[in-house]
């Protein structure tokens, strides 16, 4: 028997909004939880120095690469049966992971976990809009859903840490395993009644081009680390990406009869504004969470934990101030959120940019982070929204898709550059300074690139309508 939606009033919705929310800590938590653990990992297994890399990269590959493919197939299967499908191979090949005895079984098995992930993420969205359509109880779905992630984000080095030292590295892919199973049985419970999809098939030429297209250009975004940017490594399969993701909107557009990705969607102001500024957001949550971690560690001496714990304050301060902006929203509208947050970041990143190998925490980086947080705390849950608000429930899964995969590939292409950039600070200034002075050089230069792009999702924001639609 089909369930009415609870509008965040009874137990049944907050039962989903807790499913929802314990997936998204799932999937962020694992694309940073295996870090700290890879020396160890390495001393098992017998990893070569690139191959090492791909324990991580093969997660974010896939899980970027196929969120689209995820979502769409979330609205013509099933949100349910998606998210069960993406529980259960995220699950067992978290297993795989944890008993690899041999490299090229833990990659594929990351890969196959950033498949399930990239099937439950959208999937976790097309819940949240289903379940809660009143602005109020919306707004404040999103504002966990979203701070369900920072926090997994940030929980990663911590987890990480503590799990490899305690026991082994094993246990980082483990714990996936049983809470995997309590999540399933959730699902299992809470969706019952949703709607189990329509009669549509897969539009496979988008299903195959839009892929592989955005699996190309992450990877090749991903070899410039290495490489350089004019590396045939980076520039070939950035091309072919490019390529691939053009054939893709052609055949949207002109041919495909029931398209993966309706073209149509990108009509509505929120969807195509809100998804520019998530692309945009993935450099400034790069910047914030991982060039600091490396300014604690690579500046001021932290090992991992000491960093992880070093970032737990603003990790803290972007949940509470989440929460607090998604109860805001409804009243105070996108527009006025997101140039609050950007104030946020211009003011809190200009002021990290001016710290150094003799910085204090407290006054160097502790008061800029607590003021980025609160940044991100204010855009973060009001793009997700904004890029998701108006989309009918059929393209639920769709939406959700395009949505985290906007946030992904920001992220993916604001490292490369972020990376670029500081790399080539620190070498210019290595020539007259230490090398702890040269290295902060380079991540104050990220974290001024970082204010720019504050500013640049400001300017993008104004052509959003003054309060949120309904």
């Amino acid at each position: 028997m089909t369930r009415s939606p609870a509008e965040g009033r009874t137990s049944h919705a907050w039962m989903v909004l807790a499913l929802a929310c314990a997936c998204q800590f799932m999937v962020i938590l694992d694309a940073s939880i295996v870090n700290v653990a890879l020396p160890s990992i390495d001393r098992d297994l017998g990893f070569t120095a690139a191959g090492l890399a791909w324990v991580v990269n093969g997660y974010l590959l896939t899980f970027a690469g196929f969120m689209l493919l995820g979502g769409r197939a979330a609205d013509l299967f099933g949100h349910r049966r998606l998210l069960v499908t993406g529980l259960l191979l995220f699950s067992a090949s978290s297993l795989v992971a944890g008993l690899a005895t041999a490299p090229e079984v833990l990659v594929a098995a990351r890969a196959a976990q950033g498949m399930g992930a990239a099937l439950m993420a959208p999937a976790t969205l097309a819940v949240i809009n289903s379940s809660f359509t009143e602005p109020n109880s919306r707004a404040r779905a999103f504002g966990a859903w979203s701070a369900a992630g920072g926090v997994g984000g940030m929980a990663g080095a911590v987890a990480g840490g503590a799990l490899t030292t305690g026991l082994s590295w094993r246990w980082v892919f483990l714990i996936n395993v049983p809470i995997g199973a309590v999540l399933i049985v959730m699902a299992m419970m809470s969706l019952a009644g949703m709607r189990t999809g329509r009669r549509e098939s897969l539009d496979l030429t988008g299903a195959v081009t839009g892929t592989a297209g955005l699996a190309a250009l992450v990877y090749g975004v991903m070899q410039s680390a290495d490489h350089g940017w004019t590396s045939v490594l980076v520039v070939g399969p950035v091309g072919v990406g490019v390529l691939l993701l053009v054939a893709f909107t052609v055949v949207e557009a002109r041919f495909a009869a029931q398209p993966m990705m309706p073209l149509r969607l990108f009509r509505l102001r929120g969807v195509a504004v809100g998804n520019g500024m998530l692309l945009l957001f993935g450099g400034i949550a790069i910047a914030m969470w991982y060039f600091t971690s490396l300014f604690l560690q690579n500046v001021l001496g932290y090992d991992a934990l000491q960093a992880g714990l070093g970032q737990t304050p603003a990790a803290v301060t972007f949940m509470v101030v989440a929460r607090w902006a998604a109860a805001l929203l409804p009243r105070a509208g996108v527009r006025a959120l997101v140039l609050a947050g950007c104030g946020c970041f211009l003011t809190g990143f200009s002021w990290l940019a001016q710290a150094h190998a003799d910085t204090g925490y407290l006054t160097g980086v502790l008061g800029p982070t607590l003021l980025i947080a609160v940044g991100i705390g204010l855009t973060f849950p009001t793009l997700m929204a904004a890029a998701t608000a108006d989309a009918p429930e059929s393209d639920a899964g769709i939406i959700g898709g395009l949505a985290n995969t906007a946030s992904q590939l920001g992220g993916s292409v604001g490292l490369a550059v972020l990376a670029t950039a500081a790399s080539a600070t620190t070498q210019t200034a290595a020539g007259g300074s230490s090398p702890a002075a040269a290295l902060a050089a380079g991540y104050d230069r990220v974290f001024l690139l970082a204010a720019g792009l504050g500013l640049a999702i400001a300017l993008v924001s104004l052509l959003l309508p003054r309060h949120r639609p309904s």
